[in-house]
């Protein structure tokens, strides 16, 4: 096999420990390998940077091993060509496995060209990633502590949520303040609510009857500071992250147009894929990395049932969002898509091609520039009139009828 790269390092990254091999090959020929082990703080780090730097290495590749491949990779990052690779693609022949071992055989696979780098998005879009990950699990830490809210109305009869649509809008935080404060009143808490919820004042004064104790109250104002701390921090990274994509504005509005993709999410998807589409050869490049994609499995000629692979958890959650507010949407190419796989095959490979089809969208919009425009409903793919002939038939037929089929004739003919 031809060697293509001739001074290498594999790196097996552990937690407090990194393993390295420099494999370096000399003009005759002739292969060196030198194993040393480093720690995982930064002036390790940086002596083994130098020591990389004084042997002329080119190339350093790591596996991804949790987060602690982070460290040793942005800090080599700016000196070498660095490719993390996917621990799946780094197998070896079974037997004897040691923490030298696998970094020989990264160095050794390395230096033939066998590994395929995973995408690590530029250090901008790394600090976005953070920033939108850090507002989604603070997002989801408000809608655990608003279901345990629910919960403490419930075990004091406050039935508030059958009759408002959000219990934490303003009408249903000034009652709760209210009941915290000793209200007990059904008609002087009803008194408090605004807009639309007033047409509702008699339903809202059965539902405020209740047994409101002071272990509520409590409870019931420890949650409601949490809420509103979150609440804070949300609004303050929300305001960060629009600071960091400022400069990309243009590709903001270009996923903003999707149908389906809001400014939230359109901020999301940029942090996750990030703008310069060039790194993905195709759509179905990306679709595949960000696993929307049929898994494969064929074997024997035959295929078989396969689940897609594991991409970014953030930006599947993201996708499936967006895909379910096109479906609700009317007239337009992605809920009539959407309807049409639902047919033949059910709600959830539906939702899922269709997270499929906004990533594709969104790979050809940011590579041409273009914004979105929706081509309509009447541009999905409809079944030939002989399609909708034969499938009848089948079905038919698979009911145990014999089936003959012939044209009927217009009466006006004669």
């Amino acid at each position: 096999m031809r060697r293509l790269i001739d001074r290498c390092a594999g790196v097996d990254v552990g937690q407090a420990l990194l393993v390295v091999c420099m494999r370096l090959v000399d003009s005759a020929g002739n292969v060196t390998e030198e194993i040393r082990s480093f720690g995982a703080t930064t002036p390790d780090l940086l002596e083994l940077r130098d020591w990389l730097t004084e042997a002329a290495v080119t190339h350093v590749a790591m596996e991804s091993t949790g987060v602690y491949w982070k460290a040793p990779y942005y800090l080599l990052e700016d000196e070498f060509e660095v490719l993390l690779v996917n621990a799946a693609h780094l197998k070896h022949v079974p037997g004897r496995k040691t923490d030298v071992i696998d970094a020989q055989w990264i160095a050794e696979i390395l230096s033939y060209g066998l590994l395929r780098p995973s995408f690590v998005p530029p250090r901008p879009f790394r600090e976005l990633r953070d920033l939108t990950r850090y507002r989604k699990a603070l997002i989801r830490a408000r809608t655990a502590e608003v279901n345990r809210l629910h919960k403490v109305l419930e075990d004091a009869g406050v039935k508030l949520a059958t009759v408002a649509t959000d219990v934490m809008g303003v009408s249903g935080r000034e009652m709760m303040r209210a009941l915290i404060d000793g209200v007990a009143d059904p008609a002087v808490l009803a008194e408090l609510a605004k807009a639309r919820l007033r047409t509702k004042l008699p339903q809202l004064r059965k539902a405020l009857t209740a047994r409101f104790r002071a272990h509520h109250a409590f409870l019931l104002t420890r949650m409601l500071a949490h809420i509103e701390a979150l609440e804070a921090d949300i609004e303050v990274l929300s305001e960060r992250i629009t600071e960091l994509v400022e400069p990309w504005t243009g590709q903001l509005m270009i996923l903003d147009s999707i149908t389906g993709v809001g400014p939230r999410a359109a901020e999301v998807i940029l942090a996750e894929i990030g703008p310069d589409m060039s790194r993905f050869p195709t759509a179905g490049h990306l679709a595949s990395w960000a696993g929307r994609c049929p898994g494969q499995r064929e074997s024997a000629g035959k295929r078989g049932a396969a689940t897609p692979r594991k991409g970014s958890p953030w930006l599947a959650d993201v996708l499936t969002e967006c895909a379910w507010a096109a479906v609700k949407t009317k007239g337009t190419y992605l809920s009539a898509y959407y309807r049409q796989v639902m047919r033949r095959q059910g709600k959830h490979k539906a939702v899922m091609a269709l997270t499929h089809k906004i990533l594709v969208i969104a790979w050809n919009l940011l590579s041409t520039g273009a914004l979105y425009d929706d081509p309509g409903a009447a541009a999905v793919r409809t079944h030939t009139t002989e399609q909708q002939r034969r499938r009848a038939i089948r079905q038919l037929e698979a009911l145990g009828l014999t089936v003959t089929v012939e044209p009927r004739l217009d009466p006006g003919a004669a």
